[in-house]
């Protein structure tokens, strides 16, 4: 099936973006990497006269690291360019190792991460780690720029906070100490994942826990419980204690995640699958 036909704009600005989308109203969208887009344009689950291309506006592109050490990541990176990019490899390798198995490598390639959030749907990896990150996207529009928290971002399924004339032009992560750890561990029978967990974990004074599962429910999803756990546990314990002493809250967590039966799994499989994970997650964290 086709999409329809609609007339595609290529600003160089994102002042000329935001221009156009407010001579077109609903009739246009911004488009990013068009791995989801282009698909529900040809099966007409979506319908637009206007199509505004942001790939010409070169300050959505790249990783940029910024003076007090914040990663500056534009809305258009790809999933492949973070994957490679040295300051990511170096600063968050978890979120690195993530991106390099986004899908497929078309996909890889292709789409962007500003898309992929976006676009709001719930089997996606990216938005679990960024919450777990603590996170923050920075929206530009009509109004001005405005900050918003990654762990608010995602309203529900395929809804997000972004305002439909706005423009998410980067997503920035805090600078990470040398004390800090990221891992990301998911599963799924397709290209997207069934349940993702995510953990980060700081063994600065105070440590903590930052533990997050996603692709399971509308919206990613903190592990409350396990995190409060953690925050409680000697900064000395060994390694091999630390799991057998999360085990009950992380299992406690993952009994209240809302989750439903889908093509991708059952509601109590997938929330067996986000005890499993965190373990692997956690544990990939330790040193």
């Amino acid at each position: 099936m086709r999409a329809k036909r609609f007339f595609l704009h290529r600003p160089k600005t994102l002042d000329e973006a935001i221009a156009l989308k407010a001579r077109h109203g609903d009739a246009a969208t911004f488009h990013a990497g068009g791995t989801e887009l282009l698909v529900a344009l040809k099966a007409h689950v979506l319908r637009y006269e206007h199509v505004i291309d942001l790939k010409q506006i070169a300050p959505l592109k790249g990783v940029r690291l910024r003076d007090d050490g914040t990663i500056s990541i534009g809305s258009l990176t790809s999933h492949d360019t973070i994957a490679n990019d040295p300051i990511v490899r170096a600063s968050l390798p978890g979120y690195a190792e993530l991106s390099e198995h986004v899908a497929n490598i078309r996909v890889r390639i292709a789409g962007t991460l500003g898309g992929v959030l976006c676009f709001a749907e719930p089997h996606a990896d990216a938005p679990t780690m960024l919450c777990a990150l603590d996170a923050w996207v920075v929206l530009r529009g009509p109004q001005g720029e405005r900050e918003v928290p990654s762990r608010d971002f995602h309203l529900g399924e395929f809804a997000t906070a972004r305002e439909d004339d706005e423009i998410l032009a980067s997503i920035e992560i805090a600078p990470q100490s040398a004390g800090t750890r990221s891992a990301y561990r998911s599963f799924g029978h397709t290209e997207r994942p069934a349940v993702g967990v995510a953990a980060v974990w700081s063994t600065d004074n105070p440590q903590r826990l930052g533990l997050w599962a996603g692709a399971l429910s509308p919206r990613p999803v903190r592990l409350a419980r396990a995190e409060e756990a953690a925050a409680g546990l000697a900064g000395d314990l060994p390694a091999d204690q630390v799991w057998d002493r999360l085990r009950d809250a992380v299992a406690a967590d993952a009994q209240a995640v809302e989750a439903h039966d889908d093509l991708h799994g059952g509601a109590d499989y997938k929330r067996h699958l986000v005890s499993v994970l965190a373990e692997r997650a956690i544990k990939a964290c330790l040193p």
